[in-house]
């Protein structure tokens, strides 16, 4: 990723957030947290990277309801952020935070039962 892309993808996470939280009215969409935005070399695309707060019903309803608003989302952006052409939003979970979680709970029971074993 190069460094304009990677200036846009921070500029972008920044505003999405401010967007998602303030400016979407859809019942569906929840408590979301931009994680992350990935934007190609050519700043054609973007991937928004998102953590829902909720289950996985709640997940795929907010994923909907980010479809949904994905024309009003992409002219907040180019109302916001100065580029030529604004690039198209694609919506992913961040399954890093999941996978952290795992690998945490997997540590503290294997500290846990290494604590058994020495008592």
């Amino acid at each position: 990723m190069s460094f304009r892309s990677k200036q846009v993808g921070e500029q972008m996470k920044k505003e999405l957030s401010e967007i998602i939280s303030r400016k979407i009215k859809d019942p569906r969409v929840g408590f979301v947290t931009v994680t992350d935005v990935e934007v190609t070399g050519d700043l054609q695309q973007a991937t928004v990277y998102i953590s829902v707060l909720g289950d996985e019903q709640k997940k795929e309803e907010t994923l909907i309801g980010l479809s949904k608003a994905k024309g009003f989302i992409r002219s907040e952006i180019g109302k916001r952020i100065r580029l030529r052409k604004t690039p198209e939003i694609f919506f992913e979970f961040d399954e890093s935070i999941d996978y952290g979680n795992r690998i945490e709970t997997l540590l503290n029971q294997i500290q846990r039962e290494e604590n058994k074993d020495n008592e």
